[in-house]
């Protein structure tokens, strides 16, 4: 395994208020770097100073977009031990999405032992208060100066942290979802399972629409017959209907999340009937209808689970359990990030601990 070097920060910055944190917003003293080089493959991993990086104008992921990124949390127990969830499923999914951009891969094993040495040393940026966490986001681009579409020969791998609170400002409050059937965020054979900017960018203009129509998030339904659903925006979406629990199964547009299928693994666990198939948005408003749909909530590691209180579809406006959070949600919500704190028994072994 590589030797990774550390430059400590001569000067550390004031830390914000740990009470009141927004997502996404500061972050910490240090960083991650690694490069990799055509022929010589990935090298000189290092923990630094967090930095501004100076590129040329020509370089690569400017103009051909190959850039794939991760989210993944870290927490402190009751007893000041630092905890990871599920670290080694982010940094294989990490590769899933490199492959589909054409960036090579990187040793999963590596990742998480450099991940677990750069949350040592900014350990005092993790918050301990309910619903904060240290957001953790790798992300890997090209770095190569050249106009022409092909693969780069050259690519960095970074870490930075950041110490959040909750992603929505409802935090589990339930939130409102519109459901968009105008824009396409994605289609099988492209880039919908892969994490990666250029996804992220094609949903923008729902989202804008959506915020403007005073909606937290958008629904997505599926590129071709716009009637299946897909994901909402930063979430996998699940839907109990008449007691059975039915989630989008993954398709090649649809984003394989680490909470979904850590939800769905206790859900089995628990007893309930969880179902992977095409479920498509008049379906979901037949349920609604006929009193059947019980609740709906999204899984994502930003938000771990949020409740949907209300969806809009076309002119159809549903509210879900009366705009509260049902039981299932309520389950799934307490047994996650009660196993990512330390206060639920980590039966399924999830949790990778720092020291």
């Amino acid at each position: 395994m590589m030797e990774i070097k550390v430059e400590l920060a001569k000067e550390l910055k004031e830390k914000p208020d740990m009470s009141n944190l927004p997502f996404g917003v500061y972050y910490t003293d240090h960083m991650f770097e690694m490069d990799y080089t055509a022929g010589i493959g990935w090298h000189d991993p290092r923990i630094v100073p967090y930095h501004k990086i100076e590129m040329e104008p020509a370089s690569m992921i400017f103009h051909y977009g190959q850039s794939t990124f991760e989210g993944l949390k870290a927490y402190k127990d009751a007893e000041g031990h630092i905890r990871l969830f599920r670290p080694e499923q982010n940094f294989t999914r990490l590769n899933l999405s490199n492959d589909r951009l054409v960036i090579p891969n990187l040793d999963v094993d590596f990742c998480v032992e450099a991940l677990k040495k750069l949350v040592e040393i900014e350990k005092d940026w993790i918050p301990t208060g309910e619903g904060t966490s240290l957001y953790v986001r790798p992300f890997c681009m090209a770095t190569d100066v050249h106009v022409g579409v092909h693969p780069a020969r050259t690519y960095k791998f970074m870490i930075i942290l950041s110490p959040v609170g909750s992603y929505y400002k409802e935090g589990i409050n339930p939130v409102k979802i519109y459901v968009e059937d105008e824009y396409c965020r994605a289609v099988k054979g492209g880039m919908g399972f892969a994490k990666t900017a250029g996804n992220y960018a094609a949903s923008l203009i729902a989202q804008e629409k959506a915020e403007k129509l005073g909606y937290t998030q958008v629904l997505w339904l599926d590129g071709v017959e716009k009637k299946y659903i897909e994901e909402v925006g930063t979430m996998n979406i699940f839907f109990v209907i008449d007691g059975e629990i039915i989630t989008p199964a993954l398709n090649g547009s649809i984003l394989g999340g680490i909470t979904r299928k850590s939800a769905i693994e206790l859900l089995k666990d628990n007893g309930y009937t969880v179902t992977e198939r095409k479920i498509s948005i008049q379906e979901v408003y037949e349920a609604y209808e006929s009193g059947k749909l019980n609740e709906i909530f999204g899984t994502g590691t930003a938000a771990v689970i949020s409740p949907v209180g209300e969806l809009i579809w076309e002119d159809k406006h549903m509210v879900v359990n009366g705009g509260e959070i049902g039981p299932v949600s309520h389950l799934v919500y307490d047994t996650i990030t009660g196993i990512q704190s330390g206060k639920v028994e980590d039966k399924y072994n999830w949790v990778t601990n720092v020291r």
